[in-house]
């Protein structure tokens, strides 16, 4: 019997930024990076703001009529439904920029009038079959760790909102072990799920930056990659099977390793980000777990040679667990933001000699290697992989960076929180495109920053590295900080977003590699699909929620 995962210990406690809010990010150790950034913003580096206190949060009185709430509670429990003020302003916020700003100020936007937790699909029937009788939309809510709206609560007239917070259907419901399957509900956490799983000698291998906080059901219903899906595949690539309650009934895909039964339900359902159901259950692949680990760091004197390398060991079929090309830009700033206390890269293999070699030019890059798997596969890739670099120039630093970078990969959203307090506009965001393509859209989106940090009047400083990557591509993952425009803050965010998505859409690159859709993207739907694929996404919405009842303006364009 496998046991009941609580998610109350994981969840994210700080409701203005990002993680545990015990936690923050140490930028007394690094002072090279704290220059770096007083330097490329022109900023003092002082605290200038903190968020508002909660209680201090003041939001609209909830629409939902006291008949609606007593229906409410017979379906879920009283216990289970929460008409709180504090509650259902928690439930308005991801975790993207817009939500930082609203949670710092205090500026509810998108709050549901009520908080439901099911613990059964039955309920979740229910809830759906009163839609006939009552007006109202249904918003789901997982981990919240969204970055680009996808839990926010809007409807265009007056029907209240209900949230559908997942986190009491947090069980893994099978295990099959000579099938390597995991059925599990949308509720479970990363780190509970994983922490079981390694238990009997398994895992899933899905760690997306927000692995601490985000639920399985979110993972699904966006499209999510972690670290390690150059190798193991993004999640949709990870789903057997899933079930889903919709308002026109139940659809659960066959249980299938494979099938030639014409098009892929299950893909077109993966990705739906809540629009058409919610999501009760889901079988997942699994693995074995690693026996042996290793890392490496390779330096290369250009981006150009290091993006080369990784072409060709994709197509060359050498598939280690982690690629990540780090530009000439978010190599600067790693090489200062590397502390004294680790011992950064130059000061473990020598400026001096490095310098003359040219790899700590303006141009020189830094590439992350990681690799999983029994000690003679890991030894064996390792070398195939570092022959390949050395063929275009590159220079092995050793395990160092690697295992500096796997130890503080969960930290850095933290540290937008610190930058949140000096006053400093700080996000990504991500696209795909093919190997022939890639070098001119990393130029040309790094155009467009400057071209929005100009038109702003601002200092910005923006940067990106290649991970998740195929044989015919790779994703580009863009962070971009800019000093903030007081009062501004929301018009000058959405000035460089839609600078940058502009050049991306135009480019035939990927709307989104692994962020989703949410409201910030939809805008951009129509242009990406085009009008007859949007039609046939808008008819798969209709036959399903044919009275809009589901996470309304996400995803599909307004009409």
């Amino acid at each position: 019997m496998w046991p009941d995962l609580s998610c109350d210990v994981k969840l994210s406690s700080k409701w203005w930024g990002w993680g545990d809010a015990s936690k923050s990010y140490d930028l007394e150790t690094r002072p090279r990076f704290f220059r770096f950034l007083q330097e490329k913003l022109e900023i003092t580096g002082e605290i200038i703001q903190q968020p508002v206190s909660l209680d201090s949060v003041k939001v609209s009185g909830t629409r939902v009529e006291e008949a609606f709430a007593r229906r409410l509670m017979n379906i879920f429990g009283e216990e289970n439904v929460q008409l709180d003020d504090k509650e259902r302003f928690l439930h308005s916020l991801g975790k993207g920029y817009l939500d930082l700003i609203r949670g710092w100020k205090g500026a509810p936007s998108g709050v549901p009038d009520v908080v439901v937790y099911p613990t059964s699909e039955s309920q979740i029937e229910r809830l759906f079959s009163e839609s006939a009788q009552w007006s109202f939309v249904v918003v789901p809510y997982g981990g919240a760790t969204s970055v680009v709206g996808g839990v926010e609560s809007h409807t265009k007239d007056a029907k209240p909102v209900v949230c559908l917070d997942f986190k009491l259907m947090n069980k893994i419901l099978e295990v099959d072990g000579r099938s390597v399957l995991a059925k599990v509900q949308p509720g479970c956490l990363g780190p509970e799920l994983e922490k079981a799983l390694n238990a009997t000698g398994l895992t899933l291998g899905h760690f997306p930056q927000s692995f601490e906080y985000s639920s399985v059901g979110g993972w699904v219903a966006t499209r999510s990659a972690g670290y390690e899906s150059t190798r193991y595949g993004k999640i949709e690539e990870m789903v057997e099977n899933l079930r889903l309650v919709t308002p026109m009934g139940i659809i659960e895909t066959p249980l299938v390793p494979a099938s030639a039964t014409g098009p892929d339900l299950l893909q077109i359902l993966v990705g739906s980000e809540g629009t058409i159901g919610a999501i009760t259950s889901v079988t997942l692949k699994l693995r074995k777990a690693p026996q042996s680990r290793s890392y490496v760091g390779v330096l290369f004197k250009t981006f150009t040679d290091g993006i080369e390398a990784v072409r060709e060991m994709m197509q060359k079929e050498i598939i280690p667990n982690v690629i990540r090309l780090s530009d000439p830009n978010e190599t600067k700033a790693s090489l200062a933001l590397a502390s004294h206390n680790h011992g950064s890269l130059i000061e473990r293999i020598g400026t001096w000699y490095l310098t003359r070699r040219g790899y700590f030019g303006s141009e020189g890059v830094v590439l992350i290697l990681a690799f999983e798997g029994s000690p003679e596969w890991v030894d064996f890739e390792r070398k195939r992989a570092l022959a390949t670099c050395r063929s275009f120039g590159g220079f092995s630093a050793g395990s160092g960076p690697g295992r500096i970078w796997y130890k503080e990969r969960f930290d850095l959203p933290y540290l937008r929180d610190k930058l949140m307090g000096m006053g400093v506009l700080a996000d990504t965001l991500e696209t795909a495109t093919t190997w022939s393509r890639l070098p001119g859209l990393h130029s040309k989106i790094m155009e467009a920053f400057t071209s929005a940090f100009q038109e702003l009047h601002v200092s910005g400083y923006a940067m990106a590295h290649i991970s998740h990557e195929y044989r015919t591509g790779a994703s580009l993952y863009f962070t971009f900080m800019a000093k903030q425009l007081a009062d501004r803050e929301e018009e000058e965010w959405r000035l460089i977003k839609n600078r940058v998505t502009d050049v991306i859409v135009k480019a035939g690159a990927s709307l989104s590699h692994h962020h989703g859709i949410g409201v910030e993207h939809a805008k951009w739907m129509g242009e990406y699909y085009g009008p007859l694929g949007i039609r046939v996404l808008k008819a798969v919405k209709h036959e399903l929620d044919p009275m809009a009842i589901m996470n309304p303006d996400k995803l599909l364009p307004a009409s």
